[in-house]
């Protein structure tokens, strides 16, 4: 399994590389989780040149994708989307390691 990157996730990835004037062949997508949040873990991402040698790394949709191995152990398996709509914009998972998530989406419970 992996992580996966939607092609509309992807598109805004690469939005914002372009906004910020990053270096397209140099940045990576760092995705992670972090102990906090309402259900327990968050979820992080983060535009980033530097990676590990023990990371994870993914290459979709012309996006390169890096994971530390700890948060891999939660991740495995979920897409990464983005939606735009009334009630908001942003990134979502779909986490099939979630045992529950909260309200917003933004962390969960494994």
């Amino acid at each position: 399994m992996a992580i996966n990157l939607s092609e509309t996730a992807a598109r805004e990835v690469k939005n914002i590389i372009q906004q910020q004037e990053l270096d397209n062949e140099k940045v990576r997508l760092r995705v992670g989780v972090k102990g906090g949040g309402c259900s327990g873990f968050s979820y992080l991402l983060d535009l980033t040149e530097q990676f590990q040698d023990e990371d994870e790394v993914f290459e979709q949709h012309e996006i390169k994708v890096v994971c530390d191995p700890k948060s891999y152990l939660y991740l495995n398996g979920t897409t990464i989307d983005f939606k735009d709509e009334v009630m908001g914009r942003g990134f979502v998972f779909s986490n099939p390691n979630a045992t529950s998530t909260c309200g917003c989406g933004s962390s969960f419970n494994a």
